[in-house]
């Protein structure tokens, strides 16, 4: 056999790739690979669930629902999308709540966008909302409402999608907030029926309404640190501090609910746990008639519904 030189298979060597030219799915990591790392990071920031909120965090970073992320571990993250899930994660591992990474928040089953200026709305407060209606048998009425410390507006917003005939007025010290629930109001189509002003309780107004509603700030002052951190670090303050004995705000209202409510008129207040019999005796010592306490999903006294 003749192995000249001559005789050998010319090879054209293969041209290697300018590094412009790399596809950037080369340097990408898969979907799964994605939530295993974010996994770890919020496991080791002692987050619960740490595996489930991976998966939410990715859904948000790649914009898609976070039925995808389960679906296909396989798919590969582009760089931009690892980079803005590893902002979040970083984020969530401080303990920032999702709601406000995501910026938004479902409550009966409206959306609603949050601000720096307002509480997070959480389903415990749709007892409130449960309450009304019970004691609202005609939907359909011409109602007035007036929602004091109305943060983002979904207490006020959400009883009037309910209502489609009634209007109201939401009431918030912190100007923050009612450009927030304004801006809610527009985006639920209900801008037309809901007024916003900034205002200190029922300071300023005399108009007369068939339902109150209120969430008003009801934890102790010194209590505020023993909060958990989602709650301590990230809802605004003045929002959660409620004075000494967490009772502050009641004590604003219950007057403000005799001299606003027309004979008849309900007042819907979240409670703090614990508070139920405290602010009963406090809305009695102001002419209030106390018609039922309502519990949360969690069996906790959350409500209490008084009338003039």
């Amino acid at each position: 056999m003749n192995l000249s030189r001559r005789s050998w298979p010319r090879i054209r060597p293969r041209a290697l790739p300018r590094w412009s030219e790399v596809s950037v799915e080369a340097v990408a990591v898969s979907i799964g690979a994605a939530i295993v790392a974010g996994t770890e990071r919020l496991a080791v920031a002692d987050i619960a669930e740490p595996r489930r909120e991976a998966r939410l965090i990715l859904a948000l970073a790649l914009g898609v629902d976070p039925g995808v992320v389960l679906g296909y571990p396989e798919r590969l993250v582009s760089p931009e999308a690892q980079a803005r899930f590893d902002d979040l994660i970083a984020r969530r591992a401080r303990h920032e709540p999702f709601s406000r990474l995501k910026g938004h928040r479902e409550f009966w089953s409206l959306d609603f966008a949050l601000s720096p200026d307002t509480l997070d709305p959480r389903p415990d407060s749709e007892t409130l909302i449960e309450a009304a209606l019970s004691f609202l048998p005609d939907r359909q009425a011409r109602l007035r409402l007036i929602d004091f410390g109305t943060g983002t507006g979904c207490l006020l917003l959400a009883l009037l999608h309910e209502l489609p005939n009634a209007t109201g007025l939401g009431v918030d010290i912190a100007p923050g907030a009612i450009a927030a629930a304004q801006r809610n109001a527009a985006a639920l189509d209900l801008s037309a029926r809901a007024q916003f002003r900034c205002g200190d309780w029922d300071q300023g107004i005399d108009e007369k309404v068939d339902v109150i509603l209120a969430n008003p700030p009801y934890i102790p002052s010194q209590g505020i640190e023993r909060l958990a951190p989602e709650v301590a670090a990230y809802e605004p303050k003045r929002a959660l501090d409620g004075g000494p004995d967490g009772l502050d705000g009641y004590r604003a209202l219950a007057p403000a609910a005799r001299r606003l409510l027309v004979p008849g008129g309900i007042a819907c207040f979240e409670l703090g746990a614990g508070q139920a019999a405290a602010v009963h005796t406090l809305m009695m010592k102001f002419g209030l008639q106390i018609k039922a306490i309502r519990c949360d999903l969690a069996g906790i006294e959350r409500c209490l519904v008084a009338t003039a």
